[in-house]
């Protein structure tokens, strides 16, 4: 698969805030892609990257082999996710929520399924002007807040899987708990993972206290300890199954660590925890 820029000249982002944040998880992910042991395999997050004009490591800083191998065992995690859920239900439509410049798709298609992809405006004028068309892909811009996207998932009858990977601590919680209690109302039988960040890290970025690099993270408003997963119930009778997803071992020692982050206080605390909703048939 060919990633398009036109008369090959290099693509000029014109990002800021928010949905800058998909350059730096692009940048990571491509990082880790490039090695020869890569922990995942995405030869598209490297033409994404080169297709650029952005100053990756004067904005974001060298590349970091922690950082990189988190960035690819998280997106592995998520696709895992999606495969056993499109494993029972083939014809799902997948719904991807702020997925940036993401590459699941061409990732884990099987040939059948359906993905909707939910991004801001900007975002999805790049994903659009730079990832190829395809005739069971599709992309909305506008925010995952505004519920209409809900209403594109044409046969939700075969499925739904929702992923939000990144997306929900940059929310306000009642905007979290809005798009948990639609899902689990529209979709029954359906299913959704996202992640969180524990809540002393959100309140440093709302103190401007984080950053990557030269870029400024933005304030994150939703903060969720994995601990405490099992709240997301409340949100809607129809979430009926929460549960932990632990990302896969990685490479060497720094792999053993992220994929036992869970178990460690000190790394469970700093890390994304990824969680997997299930909603009553």
């Amino acid at each position: 698969m060919t990633i398009t820029s036109e008369a090959d000249e290099k693509v000029r982002p014109e990002l800021d805030g928010v949905p800058e944040t998909l350059l730096w998880t692009l940048y990571n992910r491509a990082c880790e892609a490039r090695r020869p042991d890569a922990v995942l395999h995405d030869p598209m997050a490297v033409e994404l990257m080169d297709a650029l004009d952005y100053p990756f490591e004067e904005r974001l800083g060298a590349p970091s082999a922690l950082f990189s191998q988190v960035q690819g065992l998280r997106s592995l995690t998520y696709d895992l996710a999606v495969r056993r859920y499109i494993g029972q239900n083939p014809e799902a439509t997948v719904v991807a929520l702020g997925e940036g410049l993401e590459t699941s798709f061409w990732r884990v298609d099987n040939g059948r399924l359906k993905w909707l992809s939910v991004e801001l405006p900007e975002g999805a004028e790049l994903r659009s002007r730079l990832l190829p068309a395809h005739s069971r892909a599709r992309v909305r811009a506008g925010s995952a807040t505004d519920l209409g996207w809900l209403d594109e998932v044409a046969d939700p009858h075969k499925g739904v899987i929702v992923t939000a990977q990144g997306l929900m601590m940059y929310l306000r919680p009642g905007e979290v708990r809005s798009i948990l209690a639609a899902c689990a109302e529209r979709f029954p039988g359906g299913a959704m993972v996202l992640d969180s960040m524990a809540p002393w890290v959100t309140r440093l970025t709302r103190k401007g206290l984080v950053r990557m690099n030269d870029l400024p993270v933005p304030p994150m408003n939703w903060s969720m300890a994995g601990e405490h997963r099992d709240l997301l119930r409340t949100a809607h009778p129809g979430i009926t199954g929460v549960r932990a997803l632990t990302m896969p071992p990685g490479r060497g020692l720094r792999g053993s660590l992220i994929h036992h982050q869970h178990r460690i206080p000190v790394f469970r605390s700093i890390s994304p925890a990824v969680t997997q909703l299930g909603f009553a048939d």
